[in-house]
């Protein structure tokens, strides 16, 4: 078991644009076996809904159980281990601090000339639809980060769509998040169905007035089809993040964080950038025995994205570094770097953190 470990002026131009590319996902099966599904949700709303939920999430669910009820939040609370309440809660609230800030005033007016105003009024979403994928495990982190923004911004109504477990349940952990953030309105449904219920509205599902989250490749064909229909947010693909380091960078710490992003799915980008060889060579020799750990589909995920789109990247020196991963753009960036101290506002922000 290895992991790649490239040197970034040893690339060639195309092994550069690959690395930049990420991975490339063909919708275009996938949009012809979408199409049918929408169109029978839009004319047999519930029925059809219903059958394709049966079909691909769980043969036992009805119109009575698709929706999360009070007692299920209740039940999930009561049987999720403290120690996974603490660690929600404790990013919950890192997680509204950061959007809290980002909140606009409801009327901001500039007076462009005597007697002449222009402005621009900002109002919540009445009414979005989140999706919360569990296709490759639970993703509590993703209902946080969707619901949390919705939920500072006072869209009145939150609607969720997230996958069943096997056994016609959500995961308790994605309960306990979603309760923290006020949404209680859930359903057990997935993929492309889910996202055609919200957009086109059935007597279950409400229908949305934007959605966010992402998706498989089914319900990323369902976006692209229902675009006329309602606003369908970013067409994320698959998960990326880079890890941009220096020599004094926790080599442990930066492994663990590349296999955080990468037992996404095997398609997921996880970069590690730095310019110390000693860093670069320490984690991956590290990665093996922490991979290996894994349970078995995480461990595939792992070996087939650090090794396809992925790695270990070394680079001549921090300049070189900085222009990368400006050039990558990068979904995630996480600085395990000693020197943050670019701007005055960033230089504030240090001297005032608690770390070293």
């Amino acid at each position: 078991m290895s992991i790649r470990l490239m040197k970034l002026n040893e690339l060639s131009p195309a092994e550069r644009a690959k690395l930049q590319r990420r991975s490339e996902v063909d919708i275009s099966h996938a949009l012809a076996t979408v199409q049918p599904m929408i169109a029978a949700i839009r004319t047999e709303g519930n029925a059809a809904l219903l059958r394709y939920v049966r079909e691909f999430d769980n043969p036992n669910m009805t119109h009575e159980n698709i929706e999360v009820t009070p007692e299920e939040i209740a039940t999930a609370k009561a049987r999720l281990s403290p120690k996974i309440i603490f660690a929600i809660r404790h990013a919950f609230t890192n997680i509204r601090k950061v959007h809290a800030d980002q909140l606009r005033e409801p009327i901001t007016m500039t007076e462009v000339e005597p007697g002449v105003m222009a402005g621009e009024k900002t109002t919540p979403i009445p009414r979005m639809g989140l999706y919360v994928p569990r296709g490759k495990g639970a993703f509590p982190s993703v209902m946080l980060m969707l619901a949390t923004p919705a939920s500072v911004a006072g869209v009145p109504e939150i609607i969720v769509c997230t996958p069943p477990t096997a056994d016609g349940l959500v995961d308790d952990a994605s309960l306990v998040a979603a309760d923290m953030c006020g949404v209680h309105r859930i359903f057990k449904i997935g993929g492309a169905q889910a996202i055609a219920a919200m957009a086109l509205g059935t007597t279950c599902v409400p229908k949305v007035d934007k959605l966010m989250g992402p998706c498989n490749v089914y319900g990323s064909a369902a976006k692209r089809l229902l675009t006329s229909e309602v606003n369908v947010g970013m067409m994320a693909g698959p998960s990326e993040s880079i890890i941009l380091a220096d020599a004094d960078a926790d080599e442990e710490l930066a492994a663990y964080d590349l296999l955080v992003e990468a037992e996404h799915g095997p398609e997921s980008a996880a970069l590690l950038v730095t310019h110390d060889a000693a860093l670069a060579t320490k984690v991956q020799a590290l990665l093996p025995q922490l991979i290996a750990a894994l349970p078995e589909q995480r461990r595939q995920f792992c070996l087939t994205g650090l090794n396809s789109y992925g790695g270990i990247l070394l680079t001549s020196g921090m300049a070189e570094s900085l222009s990368f991963v400006n050039e990558y753009a990068p979904e995630h960036l996480l600085l395990l770097v000693r020197d943050l101290c670019w701007s005055p506002k960033m230089k504030q922000v240090v001297r005032e953190s608690p770390f070293p």
